[in-house]
Parts: C-alpha cells; structure tokens; sequence
C-alpha cells in the first residue's frame, strides 16, 4: 500500500514536470536532487544540502519522506553487498560481534543512567538508548509502537538521534585521518559509534573501500538486535498486541554478497549496482537532511539532547579506545 503510495506520488511528480507544471520550491528540490547524483554530489554535500533546503523552502514532499528514505536505505544496503566478498565480511562481523554486544549493553545501562539522572522522560531515555546503542532511528521506529511511545517521545528521539548523525558524517572521517586509523579500525569505530546506517556507510565510503566493507558487515550485525530487543521491550512494558518486525533487507544483502562471492559472471552487473547504491546512499542522505526541518530540532529539547550527546561522546570515545588497543 505504502510503496504504491510512493510509486503514484512519483509518477504524478514525473507527469508534472514533463507539462512544466512544478512549483518553484518542487523545481528547486529536483535541481538539489539532480546536483546530488552527479559527480559533484557526495554524501556530506548532500546532507548538507538536504538541510539547507529544510531550513529554507522546505521539503515539499515531507509527509512520504521518511517512508521513502527507509526504501532506498534497504536498496542502498542490498546493492552494497554486490560490492562485497563474503568471506571477508564473515571475518570482519566475527571480529567485531564481541565489540558490538558489549557496546551495545553498555551503552542501554548508561543510558537508561544518564536519562534519569537529568530526568528525562523514561520512554524517551529508553528510545534514545536503543538508537545510539543499535542502529539509530531505525531502531526507534521499530521500538516505539512496541513501547507506546507518544509522538512527542519519538519526534525528541528521532530529531536527537539525526542531528548526532549528521555531525558524524563530517567528523568521524575527519578524526580518523588525524588518529592515523587503519581501514579496519575506522570501519569497526563507526559501525559501533555512528547511530544510522546511512552516516555509517557514508562515512566509511568517504575513508576507504575496505572501511566501507568492515563498517557495512559489523553495522549490519548489530542491526540484527532489533529483533531481540523489540522481544524484550514488549516483556520490559508489557504490550502484547505489538507486532515484531524483522529486518528483511539485511538477508537480501546477505544473498547478494554470496552471489557476487560465488558467481563470478555477475561481476559486470555487480559493479553497476553498487554504483546505483552509493547514488541510492547520497540521495538518501539528501532526503534525511531536507527532513531535519525546524519543527523536528525544535522538537528536541535541551535535556534529551544533552542525554543523546553525553551518551554519543562516551560511547565514542570508549569503544574507539578499545579498538585502538586490539585491532591493528
């Protein structure tokens, strides 16, 4: 029904260009769009972008932005695995699957510490908590009606959460060259400190292919405990009519790095795709910015977005130290 939605209001959009009928503000979000799949267009200039159009004109298609955003995430992340060996990825998510549990529960307990030390509403310590600690505001999303979460709760969750990404996908390369971190060390250190996926992958494309590969496999890995943790928040708030969504994409990327690992006469198309995924990245990155309106920052607040930081700083900071002392 959603991508239906999508694919109608496309195509309406696609119907009113080709008769000239654009508002001026749909011109200018085309043109940005346009400018970010060419050659001059890169993640971070595309975030950037994204969020100078929010803050300006606005975006004019804000109310299927996020569902369209989380399509082509999926689609980015499936056409990556085309880019990937498997026994390669296999090694590095083995080497970083002890990291990630432990980051993940250290990073739930101080959490859930700081929020009520600062006394942040418990639903909304808990949402920020598992997206710093999981996979960002995909985990938000799947957590929140588990919790019933309030709109408020999840708005201040989310708008946190994004804001602390896109700060990432400027800094962490920044500092990673400065630290003189290796490929693997970079790509261990986002995919355990960078909330989303996308700021995950743009990062680490930014520093190498290699990060890119350890980043995308160990991200994804850590990705896989929504599951268990939506199991456990409908125990912890005793909601049973909560429904349990897996994350269906992670299999196809799964699929997609055996089938360029064992069928080589994929390559050729294997190479388009990835190609058409790191566009399907930037253009993602485009659309989180041009969502970060000033509704959603305004939506914040100081404390939750003194808990989001604090927790962001120590998480960083720890797992970076860890990594700097057993991965070389």
């Amino acid at each position: 029904m959603i991508k239906s939605e999508i694919y109608t209001k496309v195509s309406l959009f696609i119907h009113r260009f080709l008769n000239k009928s654009l508002t001026t503000r749909e011109l200018i979000f085309f043109l940005a769009i346009v400018f970010c799949l060419s050659p001059l267009g890169s993640p971070p200039i595309a975030l950037l972008l994204g969020f100078l159009i929010a803050q300006s004109i606005g975006h004019p298609y804000l109310d299927w932005n996020q569902k369209a955003t989380q399509y082509l995430l999926q689609f980015s992340v499936v056409g990556l695995g085309f880019g990937m060996n498997i026994h390669s990825a296999i090694r590095a998510g083995a080497e970083g699957m002890v990291f990630t549990i432990g980051s993940i529960f250290f990073t739930m307990l101080l959490g859930m510490s700081i929020g009520k030390w600062i006394k942040v509403r418990p639903k909304t310590t808990y949402l920020v908590s598992v997206g710093t600690a999981i996979c960002g505001g995909s985990a938000i999303a799947a957590i929140s009606p588990v919790i019933k979460a309030e709109e408020k709760e999840i708005s201040t969750a989310l708008g946190t959460v994004f804001i602390l990404n896109s700060l990432a996908l400027f800094l962490f390369p920044l500092l990673g060259h400065w630290l003189h971190l290796s490929d693997i060390q970079f790509g261990t250190w986002c995919a355990l400190a960078i909330h989303d996926t996308s700021s995950v992958i743009g990062a680490a494309n930014k520093f190498g292919p290699k990060a890119l590969e350890v980043a995308t496999t160990v991200k994804l890995a850590r990705a896989l405990w929504i599951l268990p943790f939506t199991i456990f928040s409908l125990l912890l708030f005793k909601n049973q009519e909560a429904k349990v969504k897996w994350p269906y994409f992670i299999g196809f990327f799964i699929i997609a790095m055996v089938l360029n690992t064992f069928v080589p006469v994929l390559i050729p198309i294997s190479k388009i795709l990835v190609l058409l995924a790191k566009s399907g990245l930037t253009l993602t990155l485009f659309l989180i910015g041009s969502g970060l309106s000033g509704k959603v920052l305004r939506s914040v607040g100081i404390k939750p977005l003194f808990l989001g930081i604090s927790l962001w700083i120590l998480i960083s900071s720890g797992t970076l130290l860890v990594i700097l002392r057993f991965i070389h």
